[in-house]
């Protein structure tokens, strides 16, 4: 049978199948895509009201990809107090905000109740407020730096008022990769262990793939189809979002930059490999506004948020320092063809703009 009779039956693909997407026609791919969007969200495309915070850039692990960490590419060292963290938040409330995505630097000096007690702070002044933090590369710091299991780590994060995880760590599964990129950091099956004990908590996470940087489309596939093997087992992934390698101050010296034709064509093919993750996220914040916009139509239902203040991506280059005001989101969305819905943290409808 071939690649697009199977796609016309809506058949699961295998590791061989899926490498032959990255073949077709682009057009060809995003209207395989976007029918699956549409069958699962119609023409809806969500988006939060959310704060980004990032506590400390004083990190013992030197991933070459980053440009956040406080290194000789970022000389400029910080860490949060933690009556500043919560004046960012008594603002961010102010504006509405439904969601704090705290993720950090894995910094040894703070202690693990810094980490605990400022979700725990943020919990009980604004219980309504859903708190995303400590990806499974951080919770693998803290577990090897505190003598910790990951199940003990977990149970100190719901016990301190974490709602969700967020995807960060993944990388590319591949562990040849890793070892370039980010060796030392949690292995890709130490990332997959610790979401499947997050989700056995019956709570919920995302999952991401950074690509284009040294990585290649089988790396790719790869990576979704152990995600989606997971979310076989375990269902609790609410969105895929694949991050767009960014390129500034940072000590991988990419030479080939990914076309706007290959981000499109992933982001197709996350959306019909992974068919049992619901979500799939343009984040504006590494493709940028136009490209995420543009990716609504290849399969991507979900653009992250308003974010108000990003330090991590906008650190190697991204145009996200700022976040976006909730007035050119909405329009920006309806002005592509889409209808803006505000959904919280694990995607509940709040309002139909």
């Amino acid at each position: 049978m071939s690649i697009i009779e199977k796609l016309e039956r809506n058949e699961r693909l295998n590791y061989e199948e899926a490498l032959e997407l990255y073949d077709l026609d682009l057009f060809v791919l995003g209207k395989y895509a976007n029918k699956l969007r549409e069958e699962k969200h119609g023409k809806k495309s969500y988006f939060n009201i959310n704060r980004h915070i990032n506590p400390t850039n004083i990190c013992k692990d030197v991933c070459q990809f980053c440009a956040y960490s406080a290194s000789r590419k970022n000389p400029k060292p910080y860490t949060l107090k933690h009556e500043e963290i919560m004046e960012v938040v008594k603002n961010s409330s102010l504006n509405g905000i439904k969601e704090v995505h705290i993720v950090s630097a894995h910094n040894p000096q703070t202690g693990l109740e810094w980490y605990l007690e400022i979700f725990k702070k943020i919990k009980t002044a604004y219980p309504n407020i859903h708190v995303k933090a400590l990806t499974a590369a951080e919770i693998h710091f803290l577990s090897e730096e505190y003598n910790k299991s990951y199940e003990e780590i977990i149970d100190l994060m719901v016990e301190y008022g974490v709602d969700s995880m967020p995807g960060g760590g993944a990388e590319i599964f591949d562990e040849k990769v890793r070892k370039r990129i980010c060796g030392g950091k949690v292995t890709s099956q130490q990332w997959l262990d610790i979401h499947e004990l997050w989700h056995k908590r019956g709570k919920k996470s995302n999952a991401t793939m950074l690509f284009g940087h040294i990585e290649t489309r089988e790396h790719r596939i790869d990576h979704m189809l152990r995600l989606r093997d997971l979310q076989d087992r375990s269902g609790g992934f609410n969105a895929f979002i694949p991050l767009v390698y960014q390129k500034e101050n940072n000590f991988l010296k990419v030479k080939n930059f990914l076309t706007g034709q290959e981000i499109l064509k992933t982001m197709a093919i996350s959306r019909i490999l992974l068919d049992n993750i619901p979500h799939i996220k343009a984040y504006w914040v590494t493709s940028t506004v136009k490209l995420a916009l543009v990716a609504q139509e290849f399969g991507a239902n979900d653009l992250d948020g308003t974010i108000e203040k990003e330090s991590i991506q906008s650190a190697a280059g991204a145009a996200s320092a700022n976040g976006l005001p909730i007035g050119s989101f909405v329009d920006l969305i309806k002005n592509s063809g889409f209808i803006p819905v505000e959904r919280d943290s694990i995607y509940n409808e709040l309002k139909v703009w």
